[in-house]
């Protein structure tokens, strides 16, 4: 599956998801933020081959200083699949503090999968 930006706008971050998939039935995804889930995502038919629109509600404590990540996954496999960054306050040179933060995000998913892994072989 590809990932692609449209908008933010009104709170709201827009994407175009290409999965393949029919019409029919649509591909699951899930938005992590601050290592919990996010509530309110959908996915919508965006035209029938195989696209699809999603819509990921921001939370109005997101929009805040500091850096927030949110991390798009496949909730299928756990795959990333995308992700999106809001900075507030005070300029970061180079958006530092955005990448450390996407950094921080991806070892989460990572510690997830490998706990997972060890769970499900019987290793510990």
């Amino acid at each position: 599956m590809t990932l692609t930006k449209i908008r933010f706008l009104n709170g709201v971050w827009h994407g175009r998801l290409a999965s393949g998939r029919s019409a029919g039935t649509p591909p699951e995804v899930r938005v992590r933020y601050r290592d919990g889930p996010l509530p309110g995502v959908t996915v919508s038919p965006a035209d029938a081959s195989g696209q699809w629109d999603i819509f990921i509600p921001v939370p109005s404590d997101a929009i805040a200083d500091g850096v927030h990540t949110f991390v798009v996954q496949d909730a299928e496999t756990g795959g990333k699949l995308g992700d999106f960054t809001l900075i507030a306050g005070d300029a970061a040179a180079d958006d530092l503090r955005a990448e450390l933060d996407l950094l921080r995000a991806e070892l989460d998913l990572l510690k997830r999968a490998f706990r997972q892994h060890c769970r499900d072989t019987g290793a510990s």
